[in-house]
């Protein structure tokens, strides 16, 4: 048995407790929140240990740790977790700073502990279909990822929440790194950027472009992918994949292929990926080194933003 905890229970804290009560092979030690109504919930719901005080937590001798604390937090927590010797999946972005971020893989490597970052859609069966379509044969990626505005989020704008899952999209289904990147971005609502428009060039050449905003009143989450033989498009809400093949100037056609997709929950596909890390002693599917990559893109496009644009 796998001994696990979650902290922090917010929305995305409640999906990770309600996973590991599913799982079979893991015994849930505990949960940290500072709302004692949060606590009472999931106390109720789950039958599970509540704690206002992450030492007590991290005193039961855990395996691992999912960390769901706001981003602001996550630096603090994580080094906790780290020094107690549990694993932990610190969900995106790792931290808010690369400089926090680097803290935390550099002492995430000293102490022999796996750090994983939840970089979700990895594990959506969307994008993984669309990994396997495109291939190294990608000319451009644009994302569409909006919404209405969460009241819950306060403490980072929509370019390190919604965003910082796109680029690490890009530099997923690509293979490459981002050589040129820069973004405009307004705010309307709360004390953040809460509407950007995000532009990139790859190492590999490969062009990018991201829509993300909280100002849209319904939630889409859309990829189409530009390919030298092929045009790909995926809804990652409904899990949908459709191929185009190339256009034909003889005829004035294209064919359509749809890909059925069996739906899958990504956080499920996610923490099961992590434990199985975790038991076997091999390396977590999405590391810190590529959570702290794409912070340092986000603090990038902030440069840029701010009229000091560099590569």
């Amino acid at each position: 048995m796998l001994k696990v905890g979650v902290i922090g229970l917010g929305w995305m804290g409640k999906v990770h407790l309600r996973n590991y009560s599913e799982m079979h092979g893991v015994e849930i030690m505990g949960v940290v929140d500072t709302d004692q109504a949060a606590l009472d919930e999931v106390s109720a719901r789950f039958g599970c240990a509540t704690y206002t005080n992450l030492d007590d937590l991290l005193a039961k001798g855990l395996d691992a740790v999912s960390v769901c604390v706001p981003t602001s937090l996550h630096h603090k927590v994580g080094l906790q977790v780290i020094a107690s010797g549990a694993a932990l999946l610190i969900e995106k972005p790792l931290a808010a700073t690369s400089a926090e971020g680097a803290d935390l893989v550099a002492a995430a490597k000293a102490k022999g502990v796996p750090l994983m970052v939840g970089h979700i859609e990895r594990f959506n069966p969307a994008v993984q279909r669309v990994k396997e379509l495109v291939g190294d044969d990608v000319i451009s990626i644009q994302i569409e990822r909006v919404g209405p505005y969460p009241p819950r989020i306060q403490d980072v704008g929509v370019i390190r929440d919604l965003g910082s899952h796109d680029i690490d999209l890009i530099r997923f289904l690509t293979g490459s790194e981002f050589q040129n990147v820069y973004a405009v971005m307004t705010s309307s609502t709360g004390g953040h950027e809460d509407n950007a428009l995000i532009t990139a060039q790859m190492e590999s050449g490969v062009l990018a472009n991201v829509n993300t905003n909280w100002v849209t009143p319904y939630k889409s989450r859309k990829i189409r992918v530009a390919c030298k033989s092929k045009f790909i498009t995926a809804d990652l809400v409904t899990q949908d994949v459709k191929e185009y093949s190339q256009f034909s100037t003889y005829d004035k056609s294209y064919s359509v292929r749809e890909w059925p997709m069996v739906y899958r929950e990504p956080v499920k596909e996610e923490l099961t990926q992590f434990l199985k890390a975790v038991r076997d002693k091999t390396p977590v599917p999405i590391t810190g080194e590529d959570g702290l990559e794409v912070l340092k893109v986000i603090e990038r496009i902030f440069a840029c933003g701010e009229g000091g644009c560099r590569p």
